[in-house]
């Protein structure tokens, strides 16, 4: 009989499994929840009706410990949004697409000084909107939140302000904004109208957003799952992808099949028929106006996982948009997705399949909340951009 050691790292503990029981355990909990359902931890009965369903606003900050907050600049249109944690929270980071715009990612690695961080921030603008975590990191200073090596009057803490940012600068709006972009202003603006409420759709850093090769107005989504052993994930979304998130000739998501209680249209069996996926139907003709995009991804949940743990849900969380837009991950494309937890419940029983479940409940999560990001979307003040709501089939 043969052990399976743990993975070793600075945040990961040595632990050794038996081969046998670990493959026992886990083929009970998928025989009693189905295959690799996500909602029932192992040993616990069948999920209750309550189990699996949304928390009370249907947003990330269903996950405790998490505020929001949005701006947007309609003149130039771009905005910015902002994850704030109320205490500074573990997160990793996982980045696919072939064209990112980051900062401080690095600092995420599982090896470096800081493990947490105390803002997450998300902004139009490219590499202008880099500048909203200059914004976010001032204002967070002045609250006094920051790191300290060694706390000294007179010296400014060092906020940790990860940030990643889309391609919104062709959508029309005024970009003539010589030595003096909006997105400092944004980020002071967003972190400070942080909430448990905030509006989806066209605002924040999915305001000036596009969506398959520039055709359908994209925007800021937000979806949230609580699980059958009470854990909470929520994801939020600015989609602004190069692929298409409806199937060609349709109003129908290609999340359809995770939608829960109608929350982006209520396609049911009309819309799933639809989904016909075949070889190169999402290129009808050559990109044109979606050659440089991005969707920007955060999965959060208050189950305390280590860093090496979220780089795995992050990594997990992938699948979720895969799921919801079609082609992912192009050279056009600089998608990311962050993973952070907040430390508010602790893990009980084998950490290797909360991390199954927790990963597993991240990329269905992410896929409703691109599809809710999508199908709220209205257009630009003034604007005949197209829109879900305005889309035949």
């Amino acid at each position: 009989m043969r052990n399976i050691p743990h993975p070793q790292g600075p945040l990961c503990r040595p632990l050794h499994i038996n081969r046998r029981t670990f493959l026992q355990a886990l083929a009970g909990l998928t025989a009693a929840i189905g295959i690799f359902s996500p909602l029932t931890p192992l040993g616990a009965a069948m999920p209750t009706p309550a189990a699996g369903r949304p928390g009370a606003r249907n947003l990330i900050t269903d996950v405790p410990g998490l505020k929001v907050g949005v701006a947007q600049d309609s003149r130039v249109r771009t905005g910015a949004t902002v994850i704030l944690p109320d205490s500074p929270a573990i997160a990793a980071v996982d980045v696919r697409g072939g064209g990112p715009a980051t900062r401080e990612t690095d600092a995420l690695g599982e090896d470096n000084l800081v493990q947490t961080i105390d803002a997450l921030t998300f902004s139009g603008g490219s590499v202008y909107g880099l500048a909203a975590a200059d914004g976010v990191a001032a204002w967070l200073g002045q609250q006094g939140k920051g790191y300290a090596l060694r706390p000294a009057p007179g010296v400014p803490v060092s906020p940790i302000v990860p940030t990643a940012c889309l391609y919104d600068l062709a959508n029309g709006g005024d970009k003539n904004w010589q030595l003096t972009p909006p997105y400092r202003q944004l980020g002071i603006e967003a972190v400070g109208k942080a909430g448990l409420d905030f509006p989806l759709g066209t605002v924040g850093a999915g305001y000036g957003a596009m969506t398959g090769m520039g055709k359908l107005k994209g925007g800021l989504g937000s979806a949230s799952i609580i699980a059958a052993n009470g854990a909470t994930v929520g994801a939020l979304v600015a989609v602004n992808s190069l692929g298409a998130v409806v199937a060609p000739g349709t109003r129908a998501f290609w999340a359809t099949p995770y939608e829960i209680n109608g929350e982006f249209g209520n396609g049911g069996a009309a819309a799933l028929a639809q989904l016909h996926a075949q070889g190169e139907d999402w290129m009808v003709q050559e990109p044109q106006g979606g050659r440089k995009n991005t969707t920007l991804a955060c999965i959060a949940t208050d189950l305390a996982l280590t860093r090496v743990e979220l780089k795995r849900v992050a990594i997990m969380a992938q699948d979720g948009m895969a799921r919801a837009i079609r082609p992912l991950h192009s050279p056009f494309d600089g998608d990311v997705v962050f993973a952070l937890s907040t430390g508010q419940r602790e893990v009980q029983g084998s950490r290797e399949l909360a991390v199954l479940q927790i990963g597993a409940l991240a990329a269905d999560t992410l896929a409703r909340a691109i599809a809710r990001g999508v199908h709220t979307a209205t257009p630009w003040p003034g604007s005949q951009v197209a829109t879900w709501q305005t889309l035949g089939g």
